[in-house]
């Protein structure tokens, strides 16, 4: 499985920082997980300006009906889809068929994403990356479902 890298304490947020979910590790302890970071993976680096969605969800950035911009206007748009193309080699190298990402991310957004406003309100939809992957077939879940199921 693959799992957003900052849930498993690597700091690749934008903020430079991790939302390491100790219960995750715990769970995952014997399983084989691959961390993943879209953003990075897209060549951005780390601190880096905050994004969010304009326009639509992931599945709208996929079709070119819509963007991402930074807080101050900059499109990186380019840089979320390669990262998403990144991981889905990830996946179809190591037959991987399920990803547990952390919502309202640009990028692993699974239920909730940012609404474009930079104002922390929040719509349902998905990140870019997520939509990749789901038009792919992989099974892609909020930490939260995860940590809730069994």
């Amino acid at each position: 499985m693959i799992v957003s890298a900052c849930l498993l304490g690597l700091n690749c947020r934008y903020d430079g920082g991790n939302v390491k979910n100790a219960e995750l590790v715990e769970r995952l302890r014997d399983a084989c997980v691959i961390p993943v970071c879209p953003e990075q993976l897209g060549g951005l680096p780390t601190p880096r300006e905050s994004c969010e969605i304009m326009g639509g969800d992931g599945f709208d950035v996929l079709k070119g009906k819509a963007v991402v911009l930074s807080r101050s206007g900059v499109d990186y748009t380019e840089n979320f889809v390669k990262g998403a193309n990144e991981v889905l080699k990830i996946v179809r190298t190591f037959e991987v068929e399920l990803a547990i990402f952390k919502d309202l991310s640009p990028s692993c957004g699974v239920r909730r994403i940012y609404d474009g406003s930079f104002g922390g309100k929040t719509k349902v939809g998905v990140g870019v990356t997520t939509a990749l992957l789901k038009l792919n077939g992989v099974d892609v879940i909020a930490v939260e479902e995860f940590l809730n199921k069994e």
